[in-house]
């Protein structure tokens, strides 16, 4: 037998053998619910940008009228949460000062300067540290949101010559 021979007679075994198997057909079958879930929690991301009053002049222009300056908060919430958006005391504040009417002082080694920071541009509405000082406009939507914090030193502060800073700590809770 040549080598044509042989590959035609295994050949035509090897269908034969497939063609004895018998076809099983299936019995039968059965279904079930893949349940699938994920959470979505809430969150929130906050940042600040400076807020520059720039130069105070204690003996011509803000000896009689305040010196004002804005900053900025953006927050960035889950939808369908509603942030508060609070603002510390700061840093150097005066005694008796608390969270619902802040004393709020920039320093500059033992002298300190009074300012306020307010949620209108009238200066009229304290931010403070508390519920009830907050805006009460914020709604989680998704995207970055922005709010302007309106500052004011107030008329009269002769001071020492300087540079006056502090640190107000901004809170978003959610």
């Amino acid at each position: 037998m040549n080598t044509r021979t042989i590959r035609r007679s295994l050949l035509s075994a090897g269908l034969l053998v497939v063609l004895a198997i018998p076809f099983q057909a299936s019995a039968g079958s059965q279904t079930a619910n893949l349940s699938v879930q994920s959470n979505i929690t809430a969150n929130c991301t906050i940042s600040t940008s400076i807020l520059q009053f720039g130069a105070y002049d204690p003996i011509f222009a803000n000896a009689s009228s305040p010196l004002g300056g804005t900053g900025g908060i953006t927050t960035t919430c889950t939808t369908g949460s509603a942030p508060v958006i609070t603002l510390g005391q700061g840093l150097h504040s005066a005694t008796g000062s608390t969270g619902a009417v802040p004393l709020r002082q920039m320093q500059n080694g033992s002298s300190n300067m009074s300012y306020g920071l307010f949620q209108d541009t009238n200066h009229t509405i304290v931010w403070g540290d508390t519920t009830g000082t907050a805006p009460g406009s914020v709604a989680g939507t998704g995207v970055a949101q922005n709010f302007t914090v309106y500052g004011q030193i107030p008329a009269g502060q002769n001071l020492p010559s300087g540079t006056y800073n502090d640190t107000v700590v901004a809170t978003v809770t959610f």
